[in-house]
């Protein structure tokens, strides 16, 4: 945020013009003062220049995001959303989103195109497998388009699959645990909302 500039004009004139009569009838004398006039130089606050977005940094930012046109996801204070705060630097922006933000101050807006080679990569194929149908047992109806949140193969992590093709005839189902936007084109406006220091660590070496 820049810093207001507070003028302040101090020029104060005084204009004091004073008759004085002498006791002496003869002769009377009149005294005049001078003008005298006071000009103090105009004061100014200083500016302080703006927090820029760098490593280190905590970021708030609201966005839209486009794939071919089409808004995909909306964080906006419109719709009553908070916008996104993160730790520039910390890996959890797209690397290629975090390079284009760089050096940005609070209140700019920018658009970012990222092609699938700096986004989330190419579609693989090799990601696509074929599952029993049964394994879908709970749900009623079983649809191409459908997100699923699944356990990898050695049970450790949890990972999101979409289904892209329904076959009923043979009993199964064809999952991809590619990212939903791998293969797309992002396009994202982006505006800064803020830009703060890391907040000061507690005592003891915590963090605040």
């Amino acid at each position: 945020m820049v810093g207001g500039t507070a003028t302040d004009s101090l020029e104060s004139p005084s204009h004091e013009t004073h008759s004085l009569e002498s006791p002496s009838l003869e002769s009377p004398s009149h005294e005049t003062h001078s003008h005298e006039t006071h000009s103090h130089e105009l004061l100014r606050a200083p500016v302080s220049a703006p927090a820029r977005i760098g490593a280190g940094k905590y970021v708030t930012i609201n966005y839209t995001l486009r794939t071919n046109g089409a808004i995909r996801h909306i964080r906006s204070a419109v719709w009553g959303d908070q916008p996104l705060e993160y730790l520039h630097g910390s890996g959890r922006l797209l690397p290629a989103l975090e390079r284009a933000l760089e050096g940005k101050v609070e209140g700019e807006r920018l658009a970012v195109t990222l092609p699938p080679e700096d986004a989330y990569g190419e579609r693989d194929k090799a990601l696509q497998q074929r599952v029993p149908a049964e394994q879908f047992g709970g749900v009623d109806q079983v649809e191409a388009g459908m997100c699923f949140l699944a356990q990898s193969e050695d049970g450790r992590r949890a990972e999101n699959v979409m289904i892209t093709e329904v076959n009923e005839e043979n009993g199964f189902v064809v999952v991809d645990t590619n990212h939903p936007l791998a293969g797309m084109t992002l396009e994202f406006d982006v505006t800064v909302v803020a830009v703060r220091d890391a907040p000061a660590t507690a005592g003891c070496g915590g963090k605040a």
